[in-house]
């Protein structure tokens, strides 16, 4: 059965599922799908989105907003979403604006006042800290983990399992299982914690820091470093690496010198 608030306002079309509370003073606009058992708390604006089962909105959460981009004349674009996840209070998740959808997976936590901009992809797992911003057309992988105050610029690619410290602005790609700070982000070391966190394997964990190592700590241009480790036979974990480097159009982000990985 819905819980819906009488102060609530829904859209004619919207399509509400079995189990869905919707608080009090909130907008379910136009083109608006809400999966089962998904709970909206007080204040939100949901507008041209679909959203998946069993998620929590606190309150104060607006989704599928317009992109903050001057060229955006009103075209039919969405946000979409997935299940389980938590959105606090007074995050922004804005639809696409050049492609048709802005995208998340499930099980991300968004803390409050945290944003994601139009066109992005962000997976599985992800966690954004209070005031995380992410712009336009940024792609996040699963389980990667955008600390407090940290921005990633426009284009942007934050790869999996990699964390970005408070504060860190990020715009290059960063790639999968660094931690990564400081203004125009560079990875300072391997996430070797969340490594093991996530059931890696030693042997996995020793190829990813063997592609690190040659990659930035051999004195190779990044071109010569790929074409050497493509010719090794790799676990698939540490070619996900060459693969997402392969695929960089900002350039990669590469570690100050001074740094040094354990063997």
């Amino acid at each position: 059965m819905k819980k819906i608030h009488p102060t609530a306002i829904i859209s004619e079309d919207a399509k509400i599922a079995d189990n869905v509370e919707i608080g009090p003073y909130t907008v379910i606009g136009p083109d608006v799908e809400i999966g089962e058992g998904t709970k909206i708390g007080p204040h939100c604006i949901f507008e041209y989105c679909t959203v998946g089962k069993n998620n929590l909105f606190t309150g104060a959460a607006y989704v599928g907003m317009p992109p903050q981009d001057w060229s955006y004349k009103n075209e039919h674009k969405r946000f979409i979403m997935g299940d389980n996840n938590v959105i606090r209070e007074n995050v922004t998740l804005h639809r696409g604006a050049h492609s048709d959808v802005t995208t998340m997976g499930s099980s991300c936590m968004l803390m409050a006042n945290s944003h994601i901009g139009h066109d992005c992809k962000v997976g599985d797992n992800v966690i954004m800290v209070n005031c995380a911003s992410a712009a336009g057309h940024v792609e996040i992988g699963d389980k990667a983990i955008i600390s407090g105050l940290a921005g990633i610029h426009q284009f942007t690619r934050i790869g999996k399992f990699a964390m970005i410290s408070g504060g860190g602005m990020a715009n290059q790609d960063i790639i999968p299982y660094v931690t990564a700070q400081g203004d125009r982000a560079k990875p300072v070391a391997l996430n070797i914690v969340g490594l093991k966190r996530n059931g890696f394997s030693p042997d996995s964990i020793k190829a990813i820091k063997y592609v690190f190592k040659t990659l930035f700590f051999r004195n190779l241009r990044l071109e010569d470093a790929l074409a050497r480790l493509y010719g090794e036979n790799l676990p698939k974990e540490a070619v996900d690496i060459l693969d997402f480097c392969k695929n960089s159009k900002r350039g990669i982000a590469r570690p100050r010198s001074g740094i040094s990985v354990e063997d």
